[in-house]
């Protein structure tokens, strides 16, 4: 399915891919740092024609624009544009599926927009850091990655990024599946990352632990159980949540879509449509 191109009324273009829109059942799918719209087109095989998969390129990502203002990136505008693609498309209500970053972007949208989200679906999601003091250290440590993408370039970077200790499970995918993965990451715009990682990086993000109690509608969690970090966060989000669920993958780590796809677009279909 070929991408649109959206536009905002400040006039910032937006990469959307829309399969099946004849589908009643909505899903408006958001990826993860340095993922794009296409990270999510496995689904397909899962949802078979029952859903409309919304798959949205996030600002610095895919062919998505990457905006010269910080600003831009914040997570309250982030989450006034996706409210308006989803007028554009004539959508009111959606499930959204996040993962990681895109997780949190979910999350703040489901508490800002209740009105507009069916259920949720958190793919190895935080709601953000709890104190001032480690929002700050987070956002110094996410300005050095930014500062590393200008100075030493993408290549580099992505070298950088496919070895941090969060992704070691990646190591024992295919390698066919693993230069997919690079060349997906080595298309990136890296000024649009580095934007990124200092707009809408978990520093920089509001903490939303204690609005997860007002979030009353049907929440799926998801972590794989080597990613023992947020596993244990998930397991938190879980008692704070009304009505939730969290399903563990087995041999999987951060990445549960990716290591996983099976398993996940199963449940996650299973959830959707049920």
């Amino acid at each position: 399915m070929p991408s649109l191109i959206i536009r905002m009324h400040d006039g910032v273009a937006y990469e959307v891919i829309d399969d099946h829109p004849s589908a009643e059942n909505a899903t408006l799918c958001l990826h993860g740092f340095t993922g794009s719209a296409a990270s999510w087109s496995f689904l397909n095989t899962y949802t078979e024609k029952h859903t409309r998969l919304i798959q949205v390129s996030l600002l610095g990502h895919g062919r998505t624009d990457s905006p010269k203002s910080i600003r831009r990136y914040a997570m309250s505008q982030q989450l006034t544009d996706l409210a308006e693609i989803l007028d554009q498309l004539k959508l009111h209500k959606v499930n959204i599926l996040g993962y990681s970053m895109g997780g949190r972007i979910a999350l703040s949208f489901a508490s800002r927009y209740p009105e507009r989200v069916n259920k949720l679906i958190l793919e190895s999601t935080s709601p953000g850091l709890r104190s001032f003091k480690e929002r700050m250290a987070r956002l110094h440590h996410d300005h050095q990655l930014a500062q590393k993408i200008r100075h030493e370039g993408l290549a580099q970077f992505v070298d950088f990024w496919e070895n941090i200790p969060l992704f070691a499970s990646q190591k024992s995918l295919p390698a066919d599946r693993l230069a997919q993965l690079r060349e997906g990451r080595l298309k990136a715009n890296p000024y649009g990352l580095a934007r990124s990682l200092e707009g809408i990086g978990t520093g920089s993000q509001p903490s939303m632990w204690a609005s997860l109690k007002q979030i009353k509608l049907p929440v799926l969690l998801i972590c794989g159980t080597l990613d023992e970090k947020f596993c244990n966060i998930a397991k938190r989000m879980q008692q704070e949540l009304e009505d939730s669920h969290l399903t563990l993958a087995e041999h999987a780590g951060h990445t549960v879509h990716v290591e996983q796809p099976h398993f996940f677009g199963k449940i996650v279909s299973e959830f959707i449509l049920a």
